[in-house]
């Protein structure tokens, strides 16, 4: 379960309602809401204790592929903050801007930021975005640049059923996979070409993504991982029972699995 499902709840209601709904991890942002910013490492690790739930991500380091300016800074800042709260690991966004940015220096901030995580005892979790402006759109150039780095264990994908929708990508990669994010978009009116986060919502039977076939291929190859909840749409947001929301999403996903494919 993202924060982001819930941002207008507290750090220790968003855990206690992830508790409720069954959920055991959960992810805390630097955005919506600003947690790391917010609280202290020690704070959220209490927090997270308190209920019993497992930290697995920070989201997000951005734009990750890009090893310049304050990024190294700001890299070893989230490092000693998911250490410190225990996280198990960042999310990594590249630069989302329309500017290009080259494989080689893909692989170089890669190559950065491996001894800075594995010091930590943490995985770095790379997000390609699908939009047209990304600077990675694909997890095939980001399996690219992982494998180029010498492969171990260190980085792994996230698979976002929206970004990659957008991306028209086809290939899944279950085992390279550490984290699923999910969401929906069921406006009938925007085209994917204009799809932007505030048009993510909760998964329901309107849904244009195929969230429901991308999770089966996800399972059917092997993946093992957990699926949280990332929904950017304002509406979602603003709901006044986030939790009753959220579980009616958990329900009809569930229904559909376990109908014939």
């Amino acid at each position: 379960m993202n924060h982001i499902a819930a941002p207008k709840l507290s750090l220790e209601e968003f855990f206690a309602m992830a508790r409720a709904l069954g959920a055991t991890e959960v992810e805390i942002r630097n955005d919506l809401p600003d947690v790391v910013g917010t609280r202290s490492p020690a704070e959220v690790k209490a927090a997270a204790d308190a209920v019993g739930v497992t930290i697995i991500s920070i989201n997000a380091l951005y734009p990750f592929n890009l090893w310049s300016g304050d990024l190294p800074d700001r890299a070893l800042a989230m490092a000693d903050y998911a250490a410190a709260c225990g996280a198990k690991a960042l999310v990594m966004c590249p630069l989302n801007d329309g500017r290009k940015v080259p494989h080689s220096q893909v692989v170089a901030a890669l190559d950065a930021l491996k001894p800075i995580l594995k010091s930590r005892g943490l995985t770095g979790l790379v997000e390609p975005l699908g939009f047209p402006i990304s600077s990675l759109r694909t997890k095939a150039e980001a399996i690219a640049a992982i494998t180029e780095t010498g492969d171990d264990g260190t980085f792994r994908l996230v698979h976002d059923t929206f970004h990659h929708h957008l991306a028209g990508e086809t290939q899944f990669y279950p085992r390279r996979t550490g984290l699923v994010h999910i969401s929906g978009v069921t406006d009938p009116t925007v085209s994917v070409a204009e799809m932007l986060d505030p048009h993510r919502v909760l998964v329901d039977g309107s849904d244009r993504l195929e969230n429901i076939a991308q999770i089966r291929a996800l399972l059917a190859g092997g993946y093992e991982g957990p699926f949280s909840f990332e929904p950017f749409a304002p509406a979602v947001h603003d709901l006044p029972d986030p939790q009753a929301a959220l579980a009616e999403s958990m329900a009809g996903i569930r229904a559909h699995l376990e109908q014939p494919a």
